[in-house]
């Protein structure tokens, strides 16, 4: 199985949970971040990050921190910034998903040809994970003329009118869970500690 490079997107201003940066917060005694670093080493080639101000907070973690080309402009500027960095196929992710499956990388890839499909999408019950999935950087030209003409910000209607696939996650608990809000990291933090 090919091996790819993953960028962690987490660029966005976390409103519902006050600013900042979410990938900061303490989740069961570590940072966010580190629960999904942790998850993906394992998985991909090399790691990144994609976020905006000042890398140094998060020397902690030696990532490359790579800024969007389109800032402001949401998580397909990310999606963009990450296929630059990687000249390669390469996963994305949100910053803000600490139960990514440990098998992420090597299911979204099985049948992965760049050439054949531009985007693998993550679901599960029936539900799609535009952010979650493998990019094809045959797509960096439709991705930069979107962003700098269109209009169009939406990850999903961007993939949509790509050749696309999906891997189906439906075993286990949700590997998905996103934190938005304060309740949503009382709920990680009750699931991280009751195993």
């Amino acid at each position: 199985m090919e091996e790819f490079a993953c960028v962690i997107l987490a660029g966005g201003q976390a409103r519902r949970m006050g600013g900042g940066d979410k990938t900061l917060l303490p989740l069961a005694g570590r940072p966010l971040l580190s629960h999904i670093v942790t998850r993906l080493s394992p998985q991909v080639e090399a790691l990144a990050l994609n976020a905006h101000g000042d890398p140094k907070r998060f020397s902690a973690w030696t990532l490359p921190v790579i800024a969007d080309p389109f800032p402001g402009e949401g998580p397909l500027s990310g999606v963009l910034a990450a296929l630059r960095w990687a000249k390669a196929p390469v996963l994305t992710v949100p910053g803000d998903t600490p139960f990514l499956p440990y098998d992420l990388a090597e299911r979204l890839g099985a049948d992965f040809d760049p050439d054949e499909v531009d985007v693998v999408m993550a679901a599960r019950g029936g539900v799609l994970q535009p952010v979650i999935a493998l990019w094809s950087p045959l797509i960096i030209g439709a991705l930069e003329h979107t962003l700098a003409s269109t209009g169009e910000r939406r990850v999903e209607a961007f993939v949509r009118a790509r050749k696309w696939a999906v891997a189906t996650f439906d075993d286990g608990p949700d590997p998905f869970f996103n934190i938005n809000t304060p309740a949503d990291l009382e709920a990680a933090e009750r699931r991280l500690t009751s195993r």
